[in-house]
């Protein structure tokens, strides 16, 4: 299966809500697009991993900030507090559990139950 990922991330606008590209083996490659501070949150059984495509932002942590950037890459450890923020628009390929909730362990307005794929419409 062959994703162009610059034509993948025009199709949808939506910040905070991520998009299913491919599965494999229980993961799943979701593209998503962020702006602002998301919520804090962790994943109790899943570890996280986000590959910057497009942009930059900052993962928070409770104790410190890791600034990524465009083709850099940082997993986040199941467990481990965090919050991404971005200034201005981000796009981020994201690895992870076919079961992870984007919000973790808690719910919020930002939470995406039902993740859709790149080919449904919105």
């Amino acid at each position: 299966m062959k994703v162009n990922l610059d034509r993948a991330f025009a199709t949808f606008s939506e910040h905070w809500s991520p998009r299913i590209a491919a599965d494999l083996n229980g993961q799943q490659v979701k593209l998503v697009k962020f702006k602002g501070a998301f919520d804090w949150h962790h994943h109790e059984h899943e570890d996280e991993l986000f590959l910057v495509h497009k942009g930059s932002f900052v993962m928070e942590f409770r104790d410190r900030r890791i600034e990524l950037h465009a083709g850099e890459m940082l997993m986040v450890p199941r467990g481990v507090e965090h919050r991404p923020v971005a200034e201005h628009e981000v796009e981020v390929i994201l690895f992870e559990s076919a079961t992870t909730l984007n919000t973790g362990n808690v719910i919020t307005e930002k939470t995406v139950a039902e993740l859709k794929r790149l080919d449904e419409s919105p």
